[in-house]
């Protein structure tokens, strides 16, 4: 259909904008790890706000209030699995994924990268994005846990301290 009716066009603005402006709102006091680089368990809290979000607004059964309390659920389960993550030994090894090393040295960990699906074109890619040319002068390249490459080149090494948390 084309057009059904402009109440319901209305019913669409008015929700929509009111809905609109919860989700900021509860965005803004959750914190800034809501809207922080995206693991695995951000993309789905994403991927499910999104998705209330578009439920709310064209679904004529599902009130303001309902996708308020279903978008106030999803961001309090992402608060708590933040605080999880902060303060409870072992919180954020259960929700996401621990750094992993993919080049030490120079030399790229094929077994690891192919464990962790990452080509090794990939790998010399974040060398070059980083200002290396030449993995010789690499130290680490560190596959995070949002999917992101960390490349620490031996010039700025160290102690290498901050792989202390690293899967090596």
């Amino acid at each position: 259909m084309w057009f059904d009716s402009w109440s319901q066009i209305l019913r669409v603005l008015i929700v929509g904008a009111a809905t609109y402006a919860s989700l900021l709102f509860l965005l803004r006091i959750s914190g800034k790890r809501t809207l922080a680089k995206l693991n695995a368990f951000d993309l789905v809290v994403t991927v499910a706000l999104g998705s209330t979000l578009a439920t709310v607004l064209l679904n004529t059964s599902v009130s303001w209030s309902e996708g308020l309390a279903a978008l106030a659920t999803l961001i309090g389960l992402q608060l708590l699995v933040a605080l999880i993550s902060a303060w409870v030994p072992g919180g954020r090894d259960f929700f996401t994924s621990r750094p992993t090393v993919l080049l030490r040295d120079g030399r790229i960990d094929e077994a690891t990268a192919k464990r962790a699906r990452i080509a090794k074109a990939e790998i010399r890619q974040a060398v070059r994005s980083s200002g290396q040319g030449d993995l010789s002068s690499v130290a680490v390249v560190v596959l995070e846990t949002d999917g992101s490459l960390s490349v620490v080149p031996k010039s700025a090494a160290g102690d290498l301290s901050a792989l202390e948390d690293v899967e090596t």
